[in-house]
């Protein structure tokens, strides 16, 4: 029994680990000035890779050479992926190719231009990349039209826009940041694991050296009200001050950190240390974790009044993302809260679980070590 355990954890643990590393995006910025187009598109060699095989030698390693040898390769399956019109099709090229660090690793950097038909009108794009291979993919966009700044975020489903004086909704805006939310925390697994160390002993209580099924529903709902709320109005506040530019902090701290609030939370489970007001524990790292959901804005260089309305967009996702768990997971967590499965199996095995992986990313993070591949 214990032998099938230990194979369970490892499997899950390489699994999870895996998931844990940030979703793939790519960043686009145009710059249009009546038929002249300008723009820079970074895309993580990473997915590169995927899509074209980059690692000629085996190594798992993609070097400049290695890239610089499929440069011709590379534009044109970045141009057959995207399409600008304005009066017609405007024909792009690649003028230049760089390498770039974000926080996810490299990325390479084209350099496009292009000329439209027509100077003014209308912008139409059209957005494909990796949407056949990784329907997860974004595209992340900050557009100048004639002095007119766009942002949005690129999907399978929002791949094909339209921009122009008509164009510009705040509304349409707000929406697409507030879905980017709710997407962000249910491919954020860190913050998953966090927040649900923190709500696994919502429907028990500690006593007599052990944990019991929780009196009430209601009881149970004001602790996880408490908690949600807490990490909510914590991340809010440093994703805000994150995003604004009022505060940095280095990416790997950041990441480690959320790490490390994963393995506490966890190991509060099994060793009760904090064993009320677990909100506290949730406002102090949720702090931390408003750093790491501003990572995806901060990496856009959103224009100041573009960043304030997609952050709120983005705040009331995240929020409503962590709602959908919680509505999820609490009805059934109380059924099964006096049950041997949920005491032993669901909280007891899953907090050990959940402290291991969050220990293998720490690790990773902290040290910049690949432990599990995948």
């Amino acid at each position: 029994m214990m032998r099938r355990l230990l194979i369970l954890a490892a499997l899950l643990v390489g699994q999870v680990t895996a998931w844990a590393h940030k979703a793939s995006d790519s960043y686009l910025v145009v710059d249009v000035a009546g038929s002249a187009v300008t723009a820079q598109w970074d895309i993580a060699v990473r997915d590169i890779d995927f899509a074209l095989g980059l690692d000629s030698d085996g190594n798992a390693e993609i070097t400049w050479g290695e890239l610089r040898a499929r440069q011709s390769d590379l534009s044109a399956w970045a141009l057959s992926r995207l399409a600008l019109t304005r009066g017609g099709v405007c024909p792009l090229e690649v003028i230049g190719l760089q390498v770039d660090d974000h926080t996810d690793g490299g990325y390479a950097v084209l350099h496009l231009r292009g000329v439209c038909p027509d100077a003014a009108g209308a912008l139409g794009l059209q957005y494909r990349l990796l949407f056949d291979l990784d329907s997860l993919h974004r595209g992340l966009l900050r557009l100048n039209l004639d002095g007119t700044n766009y942002t949005t975020v690129l999907s399978p489903t929002s791949g094909l826009v339209q921009f122009g004086a008509a164009q510009a909704s705040r509304w349409t805006q707000f929406t697409q940041y507030l879905v980017e939310g709710v997407w962000h925390i249910w491919m954020g697994f860190d913050h998953i694991l966090f927040l649900l160390s923190l709500l696994l002993p919502a429907v028990l209580v500690f006593q007599n050296g052990r944990w019991d099924g929780v009196s009430s529903f209601g009881k149970a709902s004001r602790e996880v009200l408490w908690v949600v709320t807490s990490f909510t109005a914590a991340h809010s506040i440093t994703l805000s001050l994150a995003a604004l530019g009022l505060v940095s902090l280095p990416s790997r701290l950041v990441e480690s950190a959320i790490a490390l609030s994963v393995v506490l939370a966890a190991a509060n489970n099994l060793w009760p240390v904090v064993e009320h007001r677990r909100w506290l524990v949730a406002f102090g790292f949720g702090l931390i974790h408003g750093f790491g959901f501003a990572s995806v804005l901060a990496e856009l260089g959103l224009p100041a009044d573009a960043l304030v309305l997609s952050l709120l967009g983005f705040n009331a996702g995240v929020e409503v993302g962590q709602m959908a768990i919680v509505a999820g997971f609490l009805p059934v967590a109380f059924l099964l809260r006096n049950t041997r499965l949920y005491v032993r199996d669901v909280f007891g095995l899953g907090s050990w679980l959940t402290m291991l992986v969050a220990l293998v990313w720490l690790l990773e993070r902290a040290f910049d070590l690949k432990l599990v591949s995948g």
